[in-house]
């Protein structure tokens, strides 16, 4: 990363641009499908066809016969532990004596070209004796194990309130999620250069580089610190980079050939070789009085793991916290169950957990204004929580909460105008006469979302940073992996802000320094950025320090600020004072403790929350089926902004996720097979597709325990996006519509059984 421009110092809060900015535009910039070094060998995987079934064979002879071929691995030849995991140990490297979903692997190939690793992974023979799989997450619990550890990941109960309660009407639903992909540009690739200890040196995309180390140590066998992780540029990752997908695999064909070696998946196995958003079904019951405030809410979840924990545990955890929304709920009973089945493998996703539940809460909220004769905002106006109230989980919500603000704000936004174009893009259906003017009804729906912030459930979370400087430049080197968010421009304005220089550098993150933790739960710009203010603060104590020995003064006398330090007697420039001296800190930041939950889901379990409010107005020809989204307005929470155009870039980013989810992104899998693995028949939102997002308010609370203030930004605008467009949808046809993504053919077949 180069120095930025002598632009930075005290531009905390405005518009800096991003240092990648300009390579990432033009071409210039390497992202990890771009690795190459003399004399690297290519990689390849071999893939289970079936869902369940054991190994009678494989044999390899044929392929490692091949010219060409360097190397040919499976189970037997992994020299450490047979098992990985996020969080739970449970996936092998390699499928040994079963596989139990489409796309496991069983073995590995090495070669010159990529034409000799497709050809020996074609000889490969893989003899299943096939076994009846689980694929329907209902039944799982009371299936027939697939997994050692059973099929139950985990059980989450939340009890809240008295046994009894009182109430005057009652709404009930049963509502599904499908299985969404995190559709990333840029597939998983990785180099692997072995080292001369014996170790290795894995360059790859990622988004927690020390888990990563963790896991491929593990399971080569060899000392942590033989493995080196390097992060390579990322076309995007949502969640999908948290898991180890070609990690390990690399970094045993690096060291069984002795040469580098580079491993890129193609789209369709990108689509077998990661996690994806958990599947769900969720039957809601929710009581009121006749004005329509809630009384109980009683929600049973079951979400669909696939084989293997990956993130599982703590999506339930999340799905079971808040899966009663932003609201006072005198009294829950939440019931969540996240199984092990023979689909593939679910993990995390931006929003974790609680973009299923928001959809089901807030179509639960509709239902209760209908039954109650109020509006959509009304109704959520008299049942929103405010700072000092208790959650479900009993904590009491300490921090900021402008949820009421947010909401006011965008019910008296002005709506878009009726449109009498009929051009070629103004109507539902796109170019072409596909719909009529007057067949088309408009709908407008509302959705509130939260999300914890950091993670939780008593987690050991923390962040390290160092910071160095020399003259008038500082130095940040972090493992924070830069997936996109914009952490890369963040922290140079952090440190610019707090040490008042015109030159920061930000170093590649590795494995050199201390944990940064994952990019993800929305928790670097507080974790991280956290690490380097305390850095910063740190060196200037040391340069204060400095300065009183130089001049002979007691420290307490001298102020610094701005690049300068002075006090009696002397005003000096910051690289006046180092002249040829560089000082160091490291930093390691910690929040605030949580606790894992009781028996009924209670505890102080999270640090703090951010909120969102979405109103998405379409356009529908019920009879075709055809929906265009018209506009999508928000407000949301956003503590301190600390680069408003990266702000505004999260936030139409993650609506862009939610109007994908809403009405075209699912993978289809059937009997455990992925049928459409491309993005030919996986369809993601285009820029025809993604609607024009008004941004009507961002909201500034500083959250007290916050570096600046700031709270995360990237999760809040996929949670509720995604309700607030099937809210619309149902107000414009009537249709009940319990499922997303909300397709044609499902607008058709519920107006057929409701007709």
């Amino acid at each position: 990363m180069t120095a930025t421009e002598d632009r930075l110092a005290g531009l905390l809060g405005t518009s800096v641009l991003r240092p990648d900015g300009v390579a990432k535009v033009s071409g210039q910039f390497a992202f990890s499908n771009d690795l190459n070094v003399p004399g690297m060998l290519w990689g390849g995987t071999l893939r289970s066809a079936v869902p369940y079934a054991r190994l009678r064979r494989i044999d390899t002879s044929a392929a490692r016969r091949m010219p060409g071929v360097a190397a040919v691995i499976s189970a037997a030849d992994v020299p450490g532990k047979p098992l990985y995991g996020l969080e739970v140990p449970d996936q092998p490297v390699f499928a040994r004596d079963i596989v139990r979903y489409v796309g496991e692997p069983i073995a590995a190939v090495a070669a010159i070209t990529p034409d000799i690793v497709r050809a020996a992974l074609e000889r490969i023979v893989v003899d299943y004796s096939p076994l009846e799989p689980v694929v329907d997450a209902t039944l799982a619990l009371s299936a027939e194990p697939i997994h050692p550890d059973g099929n139950l990941l985990r059980r989450v109960c939340v009890r809240s309130g008295a046994p009894e309660f009182s109430y005057d009407v009652m709404v009930e639903g049963t509502y599904s999620v499908g299985m969404q992909d995190q559709a990333f540009m840029g597939p998983e690739c990785g180099l692997a250069i072995p080292a001369q200890d014996g170790g290795v040196e894995l360059h790859v995309a990622t988004q927690w580089l020390h888990a990563d180390q963790r896991q491929i140590a593990a399971c080569l066998g060899i000392e942590l610190g033989q493995v080196r992780v390097v992060q390579a540029g990322a076309g995007g990752a949502f969640g999908a980079r948290e898991d180890v997908s070609l990690q390990i695999h690399l970094c045993l064909l690096a060291l069984r050939t002795g040469c580098p070696v580079k491993l890129a998946y193609n789209r369709e196995e990108s689509f077998l070789g990661h996690v994806h958003r958990h599947p769900a079904t969720m039957q809601y019951r929710h009581y009121a009085t006749a004005e329509g405030a809630i009384t109980s809410i009683e929600a049973e979840i079951i979400l669909d793991g696939g084989a293997y924990a990956s993130t599982s545990a703590a999506v339930a955890g999340n799905a079971a916290f808040f899966a009663c929304g932003p609201y006072v709920v005198p009294r829950a009973r939440i019931d969540v169950h996240a199984v092990r089945t023979n689909n593939p493998p679910c993990g995390a996703m931006r929003g974790f957990g609680a973009v299923q539940t928001c959809f089901a809460h807030e179509s639960q909220m509709d239902k209760l204004a209908a039954r109650c004769g109020l509006d959509p905002v009304e109704v959520r106006m008299r049942n929103l929580l405010q700072a000092g109230d208790r959650l479900i989980t009993g904590q009491e919500l300490d921090g900021p909460a402008p949820i009421a603000r947010l909401l006011r704000r965008l019910g008296s936004a002005p709506l878009p105008p009726r449109t009498s174009e009929t051009g070629p893009f103004s109507l539902p259906g796109g170019a072409g006469r596909t719909t009529d003017l007057e067949n088309v009804q408009r709908g407008v729906g509302y959705a509130l979302g939260m999300k914890q912030l950091m993670f939780a459930e008593g987690r050991d979370d923390y962040a390290v940073a160092r910071v160095s400087l020399t003259g008038n430049k500082a130095t940040i080197t972090s493992a924070c992996a830069e997936i996109g968010q914009g952490f890369v421009t963040v922290a140079q304005q952090i440190a610019s802000d707090v040490l008042g220089v015109s030159q920061v550098v930000l170093e590649p993150a590795t494995t050199d320094v201390g944990s940064a933790g994952s990019s993800s739960a929305s928790r670097q710009t507080w974790m991280s950025g956290g690490a380097i203010q305390g850095a910063c603060d740190e060196l200037i104590v040391q340069i204060r320090d400095l300065a009183a020995k130089r001049f002979n003064v007691p420290v307490e006398l001298v102020s610094y600020d701005g690049g300068r330090a002075w006090g009696p007697g002397f005003d000096i420039e910051l690289g006046d004072l180092l002249a040829d001296r560089e000082l160091e800190s490291t930093f390691t930041h910690r929040h605030k403790p949580t606790r894992q939950p009781d028996e009924n889901g209670q505890g102080t379990l999270h640090v703090a929350f951010a909120f969102a409010a979405h109103r998405a107005v379409v356009d529908v020809d019920p009879e075709l089926g055809l929906v265009r989204i018209v506009d999508i307005a928000t407000t949301q929470d956003v503590g301190k902004i600390l680069n408003p155009v990266q702000a505004v870039g999260q936030i139409e980013g993650g609506i862009a996720q939610g109007v994908g989810l809403a009405v075209m992104e699912e993978l289809i899998v059937r009997e455990g097979r992925i049928r459409n693995p491309s993005f030919t028949d996986y369809l993601i939102p285009t820029s025809l597709d993604t609607p024009p997002v008004t941004v009507v308010e961002l909201v500034e609370e500083p959250h007290p325990d916050a570096p600046f203030g700031a709270k995360g930004i990237g999760e809040p605008p996929t949670i509720s996006s995604t309700a607030a467009i099937a809210a619309a949808i149902r107000d414009a046809t009537g249709l009940a519509l319990p499922k997303v993504p909300i397709t044609g053919e499902e607008i058709a077949r519920f107006a057929y059984m409701e007709g």
